[in-house]
């Protein structure tokens, strides 16, 4: 792999958190580790992150309620990682589409190859996004390199120049909370001051134009405090 592999680590117990955490260093992995339900949150919405090895039982949250929200915005791969060898949660936990599920005590040689073929799946979806030009969502295509938006009954529908930069940033960051110097970085020829709400003004106008309720938006959702993060189910065509 040219650029190393980001692993997150979501587990409560300090032992078992560091040795996870040093094995993958140590087989030249990025780890970040969350100790919380929260931690885990913060640290998904900071950076990009191609595995989360995930405990089911933590302090704050349930580890499947975690899989569950993480699933709805995001492709990322993830692995239960826990000490509870019941069949039920393991059922449950492939259904809700983990990638996989592993009980402690375990190899950590097998989970290292159980953690390449995830990476590998997630990284190869990944490049195939960026290789197709068209992405689809709910009802739409985008097609990038004719920067045009087309219903669902092939009409196009008119995007400004903004808009449309705006919208191919965040179908391009699916899953990941943008903030609003994040969005403005990807309008062209802008001048812009800390107050500016050039953003929220083309998220209002995109909303109008894509979302079924524009008041009560379930593809582009503001996460209040930080920006905003595409949740449309987009996929390269």
């Amino acid at each position: 792999m040219s650029e190393k592999a980001h692993i997150l680590i979501v587990e409560d117990e300090p032992t078992s958190r560091t040795m996870l955490s040093g094995y993958f260093e140590s087989e030249g992995y990025l780890i970040t580790e969350a100790e919380t339900g929260a931690e885990m949150r913060r640290a998904f919405a900071a950076g990009k992150i191609d595995l989360i090895m995930l405990d089911i039982h933590l302090p704050d949250e349930d580890g499947l309620t975690l899989l569950k929200d993480t699933r709805r915005i995001s492709d990322v791969g993830i692995i239960m990682v826990t000490g509870k060898s019941d069949d039920i949660d393991r059922i449950v936990a492939l259904e809700m589409e983990a990638d996989d599920y592993v009980t402690k005590p375990f190899n950590p040689r097998e989970l290292l190859a159980r953690a390449k073929n995830v990476i590998r799946r997630v990284r190869a979806a990944r490049h195939n996004n960026t290789e197709h030009r068209v992405v689809q969502f709910a009802n739409w295509r985008l097609d990038l390199d004719q920067r045009m938006l087309i219903d669902m009954d092939d009409e196009p529908v008119h995007l400004t120049r903004g808009e449309f930069e705006l919208l191919s940033a965040l179908t391009s960051h699916k899953g990941q909370v943008l903030t609003r110097d994040n969005l403005l970085d990807h309008l062209d020829h802008r001048q812009f001051d800390p107050s500016d709400r050039t953003v929220d003004v083309l998220i209002a106008r995109l909303r109008k134009k894509i979302e079924h309720d524009p008041k009560v938006p379930s593809l582009i959702v503001t996460v209040h405090g930080v920006g905003y993060v595409f949740t449309g189910g987009a996929r390269a065509a």
